[in-house]
């Protein structure tokens, strides 16, 4: 005997496909959902349509935006001799929360994983390179998560980066191994920024 309407059943499951969202979160959500106005439904519903439909990469960074160049690319008051490489988007959300970091990103939408099949052509690494060659880059700054995947993807990247005459550096120690950027606190990030270092 089904005891859940088969459509909460089904908004139940889809909500549990979101990460860190458990069976009893997908639950609780689903009836918050249901107990709230159809207007507050449709809203929901219209958000989540209009982020995959207007949002896209920068052209420049490949951050989402909504407008190419993104508002970073696009400010003058952005120090353009500093890129600030990480692994996603949400990377960026955190660092800008420090309010420490002036110049640009380059969000490379993943890391070096041969395990996952994940390989450097699969990430925005050509285009940062491409970057460095045709923009006035004095420094770049390695900001990948503090994990095995992340360093070997700043080594990699590093690697490619020598030989173009660019000052590279990498986030201080104090973020945990193991950890990823978007969960770090702000005065973390801002130490780990200014604490950062040549590789």
């Amino acid at each position: 005997m089904r005891i859940t309407a088969e459509p909460v059943t089904r908004l139940i499951d889809e909500l549990n496909k979101l990460p860190t969202i458990g069976p009893k979160t997908a639950s609780r959500l689903a009836f918050y959902i249901l107990r709230g106005s159809k207007d507050d439904a449709q809203a929901l519903a219209q958000a989540i349509l209009d982020v995959k439909e207007k949002i896209i990469y920068c052209s420049e960074c490949y951050n989402l935006t909504d407008i190419d160049p993104c508002a970073v690319c696009a400010s003058k008051d952005r120090d353009k001799s500093q890129i600030c490489v990480v692994e996603e988007p949400l990377d960026v959300v955190a660092l800008e929360k420090t309010r420490e970091f002036t110049g640009l990103y380059h969000v490379l939408h993943g890391h070096i994983d041969p395990l996952a099949g994940v390989s450097p052509d699969n990430l925005k690494i050509r285009e940062l390179l491409d970057r460095v060659r045709l923009q006035e880059v004095r420094e770049i700054i390695l900001a990948m998560n503090p994990n095995v995947e992340g360093r070997a993807t700043a080594s990699y990247i590093h690697k490619l980066l020598v030989p173009l005459g660019v000052s590279v550096t990498t986030l201080a120690t104090g973020l945990p191994v193991g950890g990823d950027l978007e969960y770090a606190d702000e005065v973390t990030l801002s130490n780990a920024l200014k604490g950062r270092r040549h590789i």
